[in-house]
């Protein structure tokens, strides 16, 4: 079963990225570009859910549909 979890990521003054979830408490995700930061977010964001209870939470996140929306940020 696949979970939509929303995430935030921000570029650090380090050029770092930074994902963190108010869906999600614990996850905290940081990579050297965006495409490595989503990876590591949701590795660890399986991990967590692992170990938590997961019938106890299952109503905080929505299932994936065949359609839904995704927040894309570009920067100009």
């Amino acid at each position: 079963m696949e979970k939509k979890i929303n995430i935030h990521i921000e570029k650090l003054p380090e050029g770092y990225y930074l994902a963190t979830s108010d869906n999600l408490q614990g996850l905290v995700a940081q990579g050297r570009t965006i495409t490595e930061t989503i990876e590591i977010a949701r590795d660890i964001a399986k991990k967590l859910l692992e170990a938590q209870d997961f019938k106890n939470i299952n109503d905080k996140f929505s299932s994936f549909k065949d359609n839904f929306n995704y927040p894309l940020v570009v920067g100009l």
